[in-house]
């Protein structure tokens, strides 16, 4: 399996957080707001690196399964 199970959390993790951030915005509802300025970007960039991060994460095996 490509990827494992923490990878498909971490990912999952990321995509909750993209979603809390527009939906943040979209109940701020305003274009020069605190949230859509400064918090919504900031949170948005690191979901995006985070997922990324999720994908190319391998976790390290135990060196029983290894041998």
């Amino acid at each position: 399996m490509p990827l494992e199970p923490v990878n498909y959390i971490m990912i999952a993790l990321g995509v909750l957080v993209i979603v809390i951030s527009y939906w943040g915005m979209y109940l701020e509802r305003a274009v020069d707001g605190v949230f859509a300025l400064f918090v919504s970007p900031v949170t948005l960039i690191g979901s995006y690196l985070w997922i990324i991060f999720a994908i190319l994460y391998r976790p390290k095996r135990l060196k029983k399964e290894q041998a």
